[in-house]
């Protein structure tokens, strides 16, 4: 499973800053506080730029608001903290939408061989291209995992 949104966090983060879910809201320009109570519940979570707007206005870094899988940070966090869509990323470093998804699911045979795409990828993310390599490591092996039945 990959990394996302870590509701716990967001709550305590929210009420760290002493802000309500609707003053919330407000700085982060999105209606009303039922949105971020759907974030801290679970249900629902916010799009990659609406994460860093949340991040900044509680003064802290986006990373800290995802809850991940593992000691290093998978694809989906690194865009994620960097506030870009699938698309966006895959616009930038110009391959396809569906290959930068099969990337951050971890569903390719080998590393993209092509250093441009790394190097890409890591200016995207503003990361280094190590950081990036991990990533896709990581994702990969995620995507190896078995899944557990749910209960």
């Amino acid at each position: 499973m990959p990394s996302g949104v870590d509701p716990v966090a967001l709550r305590a983060a929210r009420e760290g800053a002493g802000l309500t879910q609707h003053q919330l809201a407000r700085l982060i320009g999105v209606a009303g506080g039922e949105r971020i109570s759907r974030w801290e519940r679970g249900t629902s979570e916010p799009r990659p730029d609406v994460l860093v707007r949340v991040a900044k206005a509680l003064e802290l870094p986006a990373v800290e608001l995802l809850d991940l899988v593992g000691d290093v940070p998978d694809l989906r966090a690194l865009r994620f903290a960097a506030g870009l869509s699938a698309a966006e990323v895959a616009t930038r470093i110009h391959v396809a939408t569906v290959t930068y998804q099969r990337w951050e699911a971890g569903r390719w045979e080998r590393l993209p061989t092509n250093e441009d795409h790394l190097r890409g990828l890591a200016r995207a993310l503003r990361v280094r291209a190590s950081v990036v390599r991990a990533a896709l490591e990581h994702s990969q092996a995620l995507a190896a995992e078995p899944q557990s039945p749910e209960a």
